[in-house]
């Protein structure tokens, strides 16, 4: 399956901000249209679009793919049991999950936002506090635009 095609160690992906398509399939060895269906399974995987709407993959795209690959083709996993190890490497504090404090949405909009920050709804359980919120928000800065 991937005979003839050259492995790049993970420590030589080059000091770039942003890789396109056709140097991420160099770099780790698999083909374009492979990644293109890993990013439909994988959803960690999503790199941004360019104004072209050509793929533009981060360092962490990359070494994403790379545990990908060596999940897949090293260790046999199928697809689902490689989405539940990445998903295990992710987030060790599956337990803590269930307990969830209800998301107060003016913290939300002050934080930075981080890679594992989720979002269960938009305005979590105090919806009718928040939308007063967000529309006095709202009318100051349109007071401001004026």
């Amino acid at each position: 399956m991937t005979e003839g095609i050259e492995e790049v160690p993970q420590t030589q992906i080059p000091d770039k901000l942003f890789f396109k398509i056709g140097e991420v399939a160099q770099l780790t060895g698999t083909k374009p249209h492979v990644l293109r269906y890993w990013e439909s399974e994988f959803k960690m995987l999503r790199p941004a679009k360019g104004e072209s709407g050509q793929r533009i993959y981060r360092r962490k795209d990359v070494e994403l793919i790379f545990s990908i690959k060596k999940l897949l083709y090293e260790e046999n996993f199928t697809i689902a049991g490689a989405k539940k190890q990445l998903q295990k490497k992710r987030s060790p504090r599956s337990g803590a999950a269930s307990t969830k404090e209800p998301l107060n949405i003016k913290d939300t909009l002050t934080e930075e936002p981080t890679e594992d920050s989720t979002q269960p709804g938009l305005f979590g359980n105090e919806s009718e506090i928040d939308v007063q919120w967000v529309k006095a928000e709202l009318t100051n800065i349109l007071q401001i635009l004026k």
